[in-house]
């Protein structure tokens, strides 16, 4: 008889079930081993990039697989809001989207969408085919599978800001996430993540989420910035990068044990004869 598995319970669920805001990091090395270390770093969840890091298909299955029964919960980001990218998403099982750039309703609601099998959504069927299903071994798969899967969506822009209480308002968006630094350059202050202007659009976002009754995130690599953001009531938040610790570390280590410039020769005591 063939095993019948059940899904991980999704970001959405653990949201909802948190006594504290979750505290994350990204994963962006395109390592399943990199990314296992972290999934037991005892941090609540992962975000996994395929925007801004060299992840394709074939590399965000096996970190999937590299993570899986850790306690820890895995958001995936495509690099584009894509009806077939999210399809293909979901079917290597990704569970937790995280979809960026969502600058209006409209996008969300395309995001969504993508996410669901007719006729609350455009998803292609090929459950038979998918690990999402783990082939067709969940029970009920495509009558449950809207159930397994969370949606978040980016405010990363000046027209999102705008639009926030209508991109909260869409169902199925289950969370907002914030990223300062492309909405610092979309505000015209590129590189200034911690812009009053920046911060105080950040803060907007926030209470017009916590207004709808849902939950926001941003990212503050800042340990100060990011306890701010806590503080006006951000629900999770990514705190570091694989790939950032690993630079910073590196570049420590070279800064302690590597002498800056040509060393010094000791003086020579002329010879007695």
């Amino acid at each position: 008889m063939p095993l019948r598995v059940e899904p991980e319970t999704t970001f959405r669920d653990a949201l909802a079930t948190a006594d504290r805001p979750l505290a994350g990091m990204w994963v962006c090395s395109g390592s399943p081993l990199i990314a296992e270390l972290c999934a037991g770093s005892g941090l609540d969840w992962l975000l996994i990039d395929a925007e801004h890091s060299p992840n394709g298909l074939e590399s965000i299955l096996a970190q999937l697989q590299a993570v899986n029964g850790y306690p820890v919960q895995v958001l995936v980001r495509p690099p584009v809001n894509d009806t077939v990218l999210i399809k293909q998403y979901l079917d290597l099982g990704v569970q937790n989207l995280l979809i960026p750039m969502v600058n209006s309703s409209a996008e969300a609601q395309s995001a969504v969408a993508a996410t669901r099998y007719p006729p609350h959504g455009v998803r292609g069927v090929g459950s038979a085919l998918a690990r999402a299903s783990r082939w067709n071994r969940v029970p009920d798969y495509l009558a449950r599978a809207g159930e397994t899967v969370s949606v978040t969506v980016q405010i990363e822009s000046t027209a999102a800001v705008e639009a926030v209480e209508e991109i909260v308002a869409v169902e199925g968006v289950d969370a907002i996430f914030l990223g300062p630094s492309d909405l610092a350059a979309s505000m015209g202050v590129l590189g200034q993540q911690e812009h009053a202007q920046v911060r105080a659009a950040v803060e907007h976002c926030l209470g017009a989420a916590k207004a709808a009754g849902k939950p926001a995130g941003v990212n503050a690599f800042n340990p100060a910035t990011a306890r701010s953001y806590l503080a006006a009531g951000a629900a999770f938040v990514l705190v570091g990068a694989d790939v950032a610790i690993l630079a910073r570390g590196s570049e420590a280590l070279a800064a302690d044990f590597i002498t800056r410039g040509p060393a010094a020769k000791p003086a020579q005591t002329p010879p007695s004869y």
